[in-house]
């Protein structure tokens, strides 16, 4: 009996801690996974540009890509992926948020979206960057590390 009821305390208490809980970070999203944005959100974590509709106010935490996109769209589609992975390899560094254009039409227009994936970047203190276009991951990492993080590229040795 002893055996059967330290199995069964062996078995919840490995299934409690595998239960696939992923840390939250400062803006209750799994860290290191993209995070799906409504006008809501945007208005709360990226800019209020309903109360500041002349000036540009980042207010997340962390620099951030917007990336706009459709269900529907191919080159979307492609880049989804790509911006997972980035979502895991900068994780503590930047945010990645999706907008669908077909739900958040305000938000599109508000942007002057016209073509998908159109991305925007956008730095703790500076004037965010709209790009559009299916980006390569190797792009898009110089974009984050140039744009976002203010790196500057490495020179070769003369």
């Amino acid at each position: 009996m002893k055996k059967i009821i330290f199995l069964i305390m062996t078995t919840l208490a490995i299934a409690t801690s595998c239960s696939g809980q992923a840390k939250k970070d400062k803006n209750g999203a799994n860290a290191g996974t993209t995070i799906q944005m409504t006008k809501a959100d945007f208005l709360k974590k990226v800019a209020d540009f309903e109360n500041s509709p002349s000036e540009w106010k980042y207010l997340g935490d962390k620099p951030a890509i917007i990336d706009f996109y459709a269900d529907w769209c191919g080159p979307c589609k492609q880049v989804a992926p790509i911006l997972e992975e980035l979502a895991k390899e900068y994780k503590d560094e930047i945010y990645i948020y999706k907008v669908n254009v077909d739900t958040e039409q305000e938000l599109a227009a508000i942007f002057r979206v016209q073509s998908i994936p159109s991305m925007l970047f956008a730095p703790l203190s500076d004037v965010p960057q709209m790009a559009t276009g299916a980006m390569p991951k190797e792009e898009l990492k110089k974009a984050i590390d140039s744009v976002l993080l203010g790196k500057k590229e490495a020179t070769s040795a003369e």
